[in-house]
This record gives C-alpha cells, sequence and structure tokens, in this order.
C-alpha cells in the first residue's frame, strides 16, 4: 500500500524534555492507525506535527507525498485542507446551527452554496443527524456533538482524518456507536484515520495497526491482533488489562504485588509461547515448578483467536523469575508477573 503519512526519525522537545525522540511511523493508505500512550507519552504532540501544528526540531513529517517542513505557510494550507480533525471537546460553535457547523469549512473555503448545502446534507445522512439541522449545539448530547465534529471534519473530502481522543468524554455506549459511525465512514469515504487514545479498547474496536507511545518513543507497534496477543513490553501488557477478561475475584483477593511471605507466584502465558514450547507446561508442572493451571481465557480480535494461560508456581526466592528463565530455552518473552500468594 502506499503510505500517506510517514514520519521519519522525529523529535520535538519543549525545554529538556522530549516529546517526541526519534519516532518512526508509516500509515498507510485507507487503514486506522492506533497510537496509544499514557498521559504525557507524547501523542497528542506526535499527532499534531502531522498537520504541522506543531512543528517538529528533527527528522521528517511526509504527509500526501510532502514533507511539511519544505512548505511555506501557503504550501501547508493546502495540504491541511485534505486533513480533517476532531477532537476531544467537540469544538463546535455555540451560536451556529448544526448545518451551520458542518457547512463552515466549506464556506471559509468559498465553496459556492449550492455545493456547500449539497455536501453538508450528505454528511448529515452519514453521521445520523439530518433532523438536527437547525438545531444549536447546547440541545444536542455528548455523542451528537461528536457526530457534527465528525461532519465538518470530512465535509470537504479529506484524504486523512486525524483523531485527538475524540471519545474519551463520552460514555461506553457513546463511545462505541462514535466507533462504529468511523469504521462505517471509512468504509463508505475510504479515508484513513489516525487517532489517539489512553484506551486499549478503542484500539480493539476500530484500528487496523497500532504503535503505543512512552516517553516520546514507540516501543512497540505492530498490526492489533498480533500486539493483543503477543505484546512485548510491560506497558503494553499493562494497558491490554482493562481489555483482558479479568481473573476470578476469589484468586484476584489473594494476590500481592510484592513477595513478602509468599509461598507461589501467579504468571501469565500467551499462546504464542505455548506454540513455540509445546512442552511448556509439562515442564511447568514438574515436581521442581509444582506449576498449576488456575485460569485460561481465549480472546479473538480481527478474526485471529488467542489464548492466556495463567500458572501458580512455587516461590522460590528473589531469583524465581530469573531461575525460570534460564530454564527454558529458548527463552520466552511473555512471562507476565501477576503477583503473588501465601499458599
Amino acid at each position: 500500500m502506499q503510505d500517506i503519512v510517514r514520519l521519519d526519525a522525529v523529535r520535538r522537545t519543549f525545554g529538556a524534555v522530549a516529546a517526541l525522540d526519534g519516532v518512526d511511523l508509516t500509515v498507510n493508505r485507507g487503514e486506522t492507525f492506533g497510537i496509544i500512550g499514557r498521559s504525557g507519552a507524547g501523542k497528542s504532540t506526535l499527532i499534531r506535527s502531522i498537520n504541522a501544528l506543531e512543528k517538529v526540531d528533527a527528522g521528517r513529517v511526509i504527509v500526501n507525498g510532502q514533507e511539511l517542513g519544505s512548505l511555506d505557510e501557503s504550501g501547508l494550507n493546502r495540504v491541511r485542507a485534505n486533513i480533517g480533525m476532531i477532537f476531544q471537546h467537540f469544538n463546535l460553535l455555540s451560536m451556529k446551527t448544526v448545518f451551520e457547523n458542518v457547512e463552515l469549512p466549506l464556506k471559509l473555503a468559498g465553496r459556492p452554496r449550492e455545493l456547500r448545502s449539497k455536501a453538508v446534507w450528505r454528511m448529515l445522512d452519514l453521521v445520523g443527524l439530518r433532523d438536527k439541522a437547525t438545531v444549536y449545539p447546547a440541545k444536542l448530547s455528548g455523542g451528537q456533538k461528536q457526530r457534527v465534529g465528525i461532519a465538518r471534519a470530512l465535509v470537504s473530502g479529506p484524504s486523512l482524518l486525524l483523531s485527538d481522543e475524540a471519545t474519551s468524554a463520552l460514555d461506553p455506549e457513546t463511545t462505541l456507536s462514535i466507533l462504529h459511525l468511523l469504521k462505517d465512514l471509512k468504509a463508505s469515504l475510504g479515508v484513513t484515520i489516525v487517532l489517539i487514545t489512553h484506551e486499549m479498547s478503542v484500539i480493539r474496536e476500530v484500528c487496523d495497526h497500532v504503535a503505543v507511545l512512552d516517553q516520546g518513543r514507540i516501543i512497540e507497534q505492530g498490526e492489533v491482533w498480533q500486539i493483543f496477543g503477543h505484546p512485548r513490553t510491560e506497558l503494553t501488557r499493562r494497558l491490554l488489562r482493562t481489555v483482558r477478561p479479568l481473573l476470578p475475584q476469589t484468586l484476584q483477593a489473594q494476590l500481592h504485588s510484592e513477595p513478602l511471605g509468599a509461598k507461589r507466584l501467579l504468571l501469565r502465558l500467551s499462546s504464542a509461547e505455548l506454540e513455540r514450547e509445546p512442552l511448556l507446561l509439562t515442564r511447568l508442572t514438574n515436581a521442581h515448578w509444582d506449576g498449576r493451571v488456575v485460569h485460561a481465557e481465549i480472546d479473538s480480535v480481527q478474526g485471529h483467536s488467542f489464548g492466556t494461560l495463567t500458572l501458580s508456581l512455587r516461590y522460590r526466592g528473589d531469583q524465581t523469575l530469573a531461575a525460570l528463565r534460564a530454564e527454558l530455552q529458548p527463552p520466552l518473552d511473555d512471562l507476565e508477573v501477576l503477583g503473588y500468594v501465601g499458599g
């Protein structure tokens, strides 16, 4: 696929803090690409660099074949005209109706009235708000306001849509409806979407690829099903805990984060490890480790199924994990420590 966005060794600093620290990223035309990370990871700086609202200190940002750093303001405006953006807090004009809010980009671009009207009505139909055309934002729900924001962002027919935490202010049910809308719009309009979020559930619902950002660096990226099925970093595993099935409550109640007085260690393994090491369970359930299966789960993302297995092993002191890794060859990537139990 032809890329629509490419970042090469992008760096942006604020004083002594590197908001972006050597970021390499490629977004292919027609996909939905998610960027996830905790607060302060650099997500907003990254997405703002794609439309040059944030100028980078080093590296290259290329959008639709144009290197943004080489363009003057006129050239940047031409690139921005082909980029839509939706925001967490909607940014609607309170004194304008729904129709007028959606029409605004076309009006500013000097489009004829008849063409503006046709485009606005089409977008209102696509987002399900034709009956709200004469309503003012104050009379809309949060989900309806975001639908107006999406319609306004797409009314001029951009090839790229940027979403800056667009569902963070919405309740879960409304969030799901907005995500389904974005999927439908991508299919019907062929728009490429880059979204930033701190919610793995958003990534799971709509994204094709995902990059995990931490302290200005991409620490992991790939197809969503691969990241969900085989996370390689501790941060990604922590982010995934919000969307993975929880351990039984009785087991959670026994868990401790510190090994004081512990007799057993709880580990989680992915199906990727079990497939690479078909004798793994046999090796862990021998007398030496006294492994016991305490919980198992199967999940599916993007049509790919994967499982995770929670094991209780004999705790043998501070060197337990190091000894386990040394014994299992080749070393396993997905030994996730969940905690310690007393018995």
